[in-house]
């Protein structure tokens, strides 16, 4: 049993003054009344805990869409528990700070997977998560819709599909007014507490969610935090072409989100496997609704984004794409980047975590002027807890640098990356391997194999950094009508890192717990600590890319290699920022199938590489002064 206490984490994250012009930042609307406030002694202006959490006021809504998504001839309903001051009974306006999910009933949330009704009795005893017990009693409400589909909302989900969207937005609709809701007593009731300022949150599924949302541009939502989240459900199946796996839409729709409606709704699940189109791995129109970057000119939502370098759930082109389309559009935005993978702040950079969003909150929801989008945008992990702040990311600094790929000195050595001309026609030859795993690509570097390429710098005189999406252009022949590529860059040298391919992702469940804001007798702040583990190792695969040659021409359509036909097979690694250490050498692995990542190809078709005509392009700070090779 945890224990029952309050803890008012003290805060002691500070950071230089910084203004970003070139984020167009605009403050909140709502203004927070100053008895509320209080300044700290950094000078800072924070709401304060001025509300009772056990006397707060807990009820379950169910709102009204214009959804019938398991074809029923009734409108679906969204269940949503909700959380507020009791004082939002008697006149006083709270804004909202948002959770949508489809995992409350079963995956949980957090890192101790908590549920809302853990004893299975139908009554939601706990709302997961520490948002309610550290900021209802600072004067926000906290809202867990459902997602249609789930738990107590009706209809069928549909895996990141126009109607998931839509029963979230509606939820937001009802906050401001423009949609109808009943209770258990089937009693309409109104949104008459909510100043109808939202702000989503939410890591993975809940994030994707909160990017779905604000690529409708809803009236109402103030701001998102997206955590570790899809911004194209494409990506998240597929990679250039390649199907990570089958029938992954529908399999995660019934399987994992919907517990209680798989007959009911098995016709949506049969058409999600349909039309994702597994066969080819193209993209097409179920894609393209899934796709929320393409609709980023809807947002009107400022975006605080959290990632992990090093997530391969959802993987870092879903941030790299999402960010990139915010700053053409010049949203308002701030980003967190760790070296974990699929890890929640709250379990890496907990403090800090439960400082910056309060005063993020603050800010876009209460009006508060705290000084936050006046900071550095950006803060990025280097090594494991050890951080640092820039304006913006990428890096301005960061150039493309064209990085050709060279032979070396005879048949027996691995081939030469350079900045330099590469004269002659030499050509290097590897055939496909579908049960070739990654670490077999990247170990014994210097040993020739006939299933990779590795090309390899001389031990670097400095640190190189690159910030940025690698690009990779091979000139190649190949001997079969279809295959698979893989591209893999690495840092060889030993050193000590996060262990984000560990259990945990890089980080370790404690026993001690912290709590965060006040208890009640069936859900209380506490929650166990966690630490970074690191390893030490001789290399690190830092990033990745994956390519289906068959979709050389574009990702709408496959078309069969010709045999011996010289093709120009182009396209991206996953984004990231990394340091490359002086004394350490920058490796590329060219490959066929990865059998650990995506289904292979089973032709074992041989690729003929024209070296001279193929290189890689990687974004370096400091351009092509900062490299010697």
């Amino acid at each position: 049993m945890k224990r029952k206490k309050y803890f008012l984490a003290t805060t002691f994250l500070t950071t230089i003054a910084l203004t970003l012009s070139s984020l167009n930042f605009t403050s909140a609307e709502t203004i927070m009344p100053k008895e509320l406030q209080s300044v700290n002694s950094l000078g800072e202006v924070k709401s304060q805990p001025k509300y009772s959490y056990k006397d707060a006021i807990r009820e379950t809504v169910f709102v009204e869409s214009t959804l019938d998504t398991d074809n029923n001839g009734k409108p679906d309903r969204i269940a949503v528990d909700i959380i507020r001051p009791k004082e939002s009974n008697e006149g006083l306006k709270v804004p909202v700070i948002m959770d949508a999910s489809p995992y409350y009933e079963s995956l949980g949330r957090g890192n101790e997977s908590e549920v809302k009704d853990k004893d299975k009795d139908g009554v939601n005893e706990k709302f997961p998560l520490f948002y309610d017990n550290y900021f209802v009693p600072r004067g926000y409400a906290v809202a867990l819709p459902e997602m249609v589909g789930t738990n107590q909302s009706d209809g069928c989900p549909t895996t990141g599909g126009y109607e998931e969207i839509e029963s979230i937005k509606v939820v937001i609709d009802w906050l401001n007014g423009r949609a109808k809701a009943w209770d258990k007593n089937n009693q309409q009731v109104s949104a008459d507490w909510t100043t109808g300022n939202v702000g989503m949150i939410g890591k993975s599924y809940d994030g994707t969610l909160a990017n779905g949302v604000a690529a409708t541009g809803v009236e109402g939502l103030k701001t998102i935090v997206p955590i570790s989240a899809i911004s194209n459900w494409y990506n998240y199946y597929r990679y250039a072409g390649v199907t990570y796996y089958n029938n992954g839409p529908g399999g995660l729709a019934s399987r994992v989100v919907s517990s209680s409606r798989k007959e009911a709704c098995q016709p949506v699940f049969d058409r999600l496997n349909r039309e994702a189109d597994d066969v080819t791995g193209d993209y097409n129109d179920f894609w393209d609704e899934r796709n929320y970057v393409k609709d980023v000119k809807n947002v009107k939502a400022s975006v605080f984004a959290i990632h992990g370098l090093n997530d391969l759930n959802v993987k870092m082109n879903h941030f790299g794409d999402w960010w990139e389309a915010l700053n053409k559009e010049k949203v308002p935005r701030k980003l967190w980047l760790t070296q974990t993978g699929h890890v929640d702040p709250f379990d890496f950079r907990r403090a800090e975590w439960v400082d910056t969003l309060h005063r993020w909150f603050d800010y876009w929801l209460l009006g508060i002027q705290n000084g936050i989008m006046d900071e550095p945008a950006v803060d990025i992990e280097r090594d494991a807890d050890v951080w640092e702040t820039q304006a913006s990311w990428p890096e301005q600094k960061a150039k493309s640098i064209k990085i050709r790929f060279a032979p070396g000195e005879d048949q027996d050595s691995p081939g030469v990356l350079t900045t330099g001309p590469v004269k002659g026609n030499f050509t290097q030859t590897f055939t496909d391997n579908p049960r070739q795993t990654e670490r077999e690509m990247v170990t014994n570097e210097t040993m020739v194999k006939d299933d990779r390429l590795v090309f390899l710098t001389e031990p670097l005189s400095d640190d190189v950094r690159f910030s940025g999406t690698p690009e990779i252009s091979l000139r190649a022949t190949v001997d079969k009508e279809k295959s698979n590529l893989t591209v893999l860059i690495v840092d060889y040298g030993t050193d000590t890192r996060v262990n984000h391919e560990g259990r945990g992702e890089g980080i370790q469940t404690l026993t001690n717990e912290t709590c965060w804001g006040e208890s009640s007798e069936t859900d209380d702040a506490c929650y166990k600590e966690t630490m970074k583990t690191t390893h030490t190792a001789p290399y690190e695969i830092v990033t990745r890319g994956w390519f289906d040659p068959q979709n050389w021409k574009s990702l709408l359509i496959s078309d069969p290699l010709n045999p011996g036909k010289n093709y120009k097979f182009e396209w991206q690694a996953l984004p990231d920022d990394y340091v490359f250490k002086k004394g350490h050498r920058i490796g590329v692995i060219i490959a066929g199938s990865s059998y650990q990542r995506f289904i292979p190809s089973t032709t074992g078709a041989t690729f003929n590489v024209h070296l001279g005509q193929s290189f890689i392009n990687l974004p370096i700070v400091e351009g092509k002064k900062a490299v010697d090779f």
